[in-house]
């Protein structure tokens, strides 16, 4: 007869109670699904984070029977993004932030049958240590020359078997890692993050900082323009202002013929042009 298990494995006792302390620890909660990320991701990501960012991979499971015990605004629904094998991170930082630092601590990976190349695949001319046999059929699948030499398999020349964004064959993934080729970048990406009562969905999280720079950038001179026009003054436009403002006072001190400092040269440049056009409509007027 089954009976409803009442004792747990200490380490799932752990994490379930490691659940329920961290969301009260930290202010943000945020979620990423194992299933596209490589266990060699994580070491590299834990260190640089450390002192930042907690991390913990728990299963569903788990992770929803803890957090289900939780009074905590959002974590309902946060909980409906739990599938298998989760990844979670508490920090107290903005999940944007995380995000784009995550997006920038990527890695080099070997590449596994059927990956996209993260760039074009260059395999330098070498000796690769490599003893004849199988090996060969692979590299001539690839269109990779080689010849044997001394006992081993030798790289005639360079040779770009995949570009970026092409599919990587299982064999060609095989030969990769036999020759120390890492051809895959691989980041990691939230899924979901908790914070103040409001769960973000993965492309929420998204920033290209390149393009949020250039609105920004533009917004700025949208600003300066505006308020130079409408002579608002700031710190940051006066001298603009200023410059308009004298510009404008000596277009009209010249228009009318006021004469400055500034202006004298303008007004009898105009007022000499002035005459000879007087002048010489003079000459030329015959009377009727």
């Amino acid at each position: 007869m089954y009976e409803n298990r009442t004792v747990y494995p200490k380490k799932k006792t752990e994490m379930h109670q490691l659940l329920q302390e961290m969301p009260k620890k930290y202010k943000v909660l945020a979620l990423v699904r194992m299933e596209k990320v490589r266990a060699s991701q994580l070491l590299p990501l834990r260190k640089k984070l450390q002192d930042e960012v907690e991390i913990f991979s728990i299963k569903d499971k788990i992770a929803k029977i803890a957090l289900k015990a939780l009074d905590i605004p959002g974590l309902e629904k946060f909980a409906e993004n739990l599938k298998g094998q989760c990844l979670f991170m508490f920090t107290n930082m903005s999940p944007f932030k995380l995000n784009v630092l995550l997006g920038k601590n990527k890695v080099m990976l070997f590449a596994r049958g059927g990956d996209t190349a993260s760039m074009d695949i260059v395999i330098p001319p070498k000796n690769t240590g490599i003893a004849p046999g199988p090996m060969l059929t692979d590299f001539k699948e690839n269109n990779i020359p080689t010849k044997i030499d001394q006992g081993t398999i030798w790289i005639m020349r360079e040779t770009i078997p995949v570009k970026k964004g092409e599919p990587i064959s299982e064999k060609l993934a095989g030969l990769l890692t036999k020759l120390d080729i890492k051809a895959i970048e691989a980041g990691i990406v939230l899924n979901s993050a908790l914070e103040d009562g409001l769960v973000y969905e993965q492309e929420e999280m998204i920033i290209d900082l390149e393009k949020f720079r250039n609105d920004l950038a533009q917004a700025h001179q949208q600003a300066i323009s505006l308020s130079i026009e409408a002579a608002y003054i700031t710190a940051d436009n006066i001298e603009q202002i200023l410059a308009k403002a004298a510009q404008s006072a000596r277009s009209v001190s010249t228009e009318a013929g006021y004469l400055t400092d500034e202006t004298k040269e303008q007004v009898l440049q105009k007022a000499h042009g002035q005459a000879q056009g007087v002048a010489s409509k003079a000459k030329n007027y015959k009377p009727a």
